[in-house]
């Protein structure tokens, strides 16, 4: 058994003529907290909807959570958790009523589901908002009900797309403290963020760039190695070269 939640290979996407994924490779061990950075229309979006069974590859290989991205992406997208950068619940309806929807959506039968809903309520400290109309909430409480709708399945890679764009500092801050304890559990997350101060939350961090990784490791491994006083100089830096570079 392999403790690899992602393993991608050369994987490239092509939109006609335009590259938009160039050839990338990563592993993201089980259980490890993975950033995924880049500026806007780098190819993390992309990438990741291939990796959700979202987008099938141009060319390539991928494992995600044990299934192959080309013959197995309708198994990938039930086995994983996926949180947008844009609210993706229902405003009319309430937080409870949005959960059980997305906990029907993955076939969880009533009696258990009823039973995570007060789980994921109570985890998240929802039970105050959790009977309001998603779209009367606050943007951070909104984004941690959206946590809730993608955990109730319980899956062991969950993916988030700058989840926390748009929330207050003290938010984030409270934010993390529930994705550490999620990764303590075993849950693998992959994240994308542009919060260079969130990057440094995480275990190991990439940096894409037209659609290219130009650069993975530690965060502060980066910060040494490039001799810089933070991870945001760090990129700034591999963005600027690479541009000049090109």
């Amino acid at each position: 058994m392999t403790n690899d939640a992602v393993v991608i290979e050369k994987l490239t996407r092509k939109f006609g003529n335009f590259t938009a994924v160039n050839e990338i490779s990563l592993t993201v061990k089980s259980g490890e907290i993975f950033g995924f950075l880049g500026a806007n229309g780098a190819g993390k979006t992309t990438a990741i909807r291939m990796l959700c069974g979202l987008l099938l590859p141009s060319s390539g290989t991928g494992i995600v959570n044990g299934f192959d991205i080309y013959r197995d992406n309708e198994r990938i997208k039930t086995s994983i958790g996926y949180m947008s950068q844009k609210f993706s619940l229902y405003h009319d309806l309430t937080g409870y009523e949005n959960l059980w929807f997305y906990g029907s959506v993955y076939r969880i039968p009533r009696r258990e589901l009823k039973d995570r809903i007060k789980e994921m309520a109570d985890r998240l400290d929802l039970n105050e908002f959790i009977d309001r109309p998603a779209g009367s909430l606050p943007t951070g409480w909104r984004q941690r009900l959206a946590l809730g709708a993608a955990l109730l399945h319980r899956p062991g890679i969950l993916f988030l797309d700058e989840p926390t764009g748009g929330v207050d500092p003290v938010f984030r801050r409270r934010f993390w403290n529930i994705l550490y304890r999620l990764a303590e559990e075993g849950t693998t997350l992959f994240v994308t963020t542009h919060y260079m101060d969130e990057a440094e939350f995480c275990g190991r961090i990439s940096i894409m760039h037209h659609g290219r990784i130009v650069e993975m490791d530690k965060p502060q491994s980066l910060i040494d190695k490039y001799n810089l006083p933070d991870l945001q100089e760090v990129f700034i830096n591999l963005i600027s070269s690479d541009d000049t570079d090109a």
